[in-house]
């Protein structure tokens, strides 16, 4: 199922919405995959993951290789940290932690391009585009939230 998720996540996000979404108005589909594999997933299984997600991430769509990779591998880590000590099943920690995640990507992509690269005007790119990211990963993450294998239990968001 999960590989499904991923390949369906690849294509969309590589093919089909560039063509048909402005660049700021992408959802960021491998960041929610992270998302849920740390509330949901184990350690193990979700550690190598959240950082093959980053390099298949910066495969298709990075211009740095590993940049992705290392930072989807932290937010994976700190919110797998977090997640043991909350009740990971809630609908809204879904879309609110993929809210905290998305801008999380953002600043840390942002500080390790500022450390290792010397590209003029990165800051304001990057900061242009950060309110409709964040409201686009999290108006997808509302979507997830209402598939049907989301909830284990009875919940309504």
């Amino acid at each position: 199922m999960l590989a499904c998720a991923v390949a369906a996540a690849v294509v969309l996000q590589a093919a089909v919405l560039p063509v048909h979404i402005a660049t700021p108005f992408k959802p960021d589909l491998l960041l929610i995959i992270v998302v849920y594999l740390a509330l949901r997933g184990s350690f193990q299984a979700g550690t190598p993951l959240a950082w093959l997600l980053g390099l298949l991430k910066d495969v298709y769509s990075g211009l740095y290789r590993g940049l992705n990779a290392f930072t989807f591998l932290i937010i994976f880590l700190v919110i797998k940290n977090v997640a043991d000590r909350l009740y990971a099943e809630s609908g809204f920690l879904f879309v609110v932690t993929v809210g905290v995640a998305t801008m999380a990507a953002t600043t840390c992509n942002l500080l390790l391009l500022l450390m290792f690269t010397q590209t003029p005007g990165i800051a304001y790119s990057m900061t242009a585009g950060l309110i409709p990211h964040l409201l686009t990963n999290s108006f997808a993450a509302s979507l997830v939230v209402l598939l049907p294998g989301f909830s284990r239990g009875h919940e309504t968001v």
